[in-house]
């Protein structure tokens, strides 16, 4: 998020203030395997520690600063402290195995979209929990990224907004594929948006809430 550390409980909590419709949030495994909510898959960026997540520990990652004293929050921190839909992306199919477990015990197949930029992941999510809702994340990508989706089970896509074009669009319409685009930060990539009848749109910036419905 553009205006609160990223990734930490207190972004979140801003962004279901903000009326924003879903919060998008990035899973890694810790060492002792828990999903820790981080975009990167080191410390570096965003704490004041350095090196991989999954060097540390949960237990570790909680003496971090994430920004203004805040905690590297794990996921089911998350899900007690917000009660938006929340759309997870998963960084391998590992992650989909933990994820999998935690839907499970804690019947999520209604609240969570699970998302990733790696096909296999979002198969093997869509394997473990039937009716989970997936989406395929494209950053580079082609026409292709379509008929990818459809393959890995994916009801969505979630596209870089920079290459997309009316005939991905038109495609994906063809095959019933919901589209998001990311990232929307400024009026005229809102423009685009509307433009393009996109179903929805990722922002850094809750106040754009007031202009269109988006994820944060």
């Amino acid at each position: 998020m553009g205006v609160e550390p990223e990734n930490t409980l207190r972004s979140f909590v801003a962004a279901e203030h903000a009326g924003l419709d879903v919060i998008e949030l990035d899973l890694h495994l810790s060492k002792d395997g828990a999903l820790v909510v981080m975009h990167d898959p080191d410390v570096d960026r965003t704490t004041d520690g350095t090196g991989p997540i999954a060097d540390r520990t949960l237990a570790e990652l909680r003496t971090l600063d994430a920004g203004r004293g805040e905690r590297v929050p794990c996921f089911e921190e998350v899900l007690d402290a917000v009660r938006l839909p929340l759309q997870a992306e998963i960084k391998d199919v590992q992650a989909a195995r933990a994820l999998a477990d935690v839907m499970h015990a804690r019947d999520l197949v209604e609240r969570v979209e699970v998302s990733s930029f790696h096909d296999e992941a979002v198969a093997e999510i869509a394997r473990l929990v039937p009716g989970v809702r997936t989406a395929l994340i494209g950053s580079r990508y082609g026409l292709d990224i379509v008929d990818r989706a459809r393959e890995a089970g994916a009801t969505t896509v979630c596209l870089n907004l920079r290459r997309l074009t009316l005939e991905i669009v038109e495609e994906a319409r063809k095959q019933d594929l919901r589209i998001i685009g990311w990232v929307v930060n400024t009026q005229d990539q809102l423009r685009l948006v509307r433009a393009l009848e996109l179903d929805g749109a990722t922002t850094d910036y809750p106040e754009i809430r007031r202009t269109g419905r988006f994820t944060a």
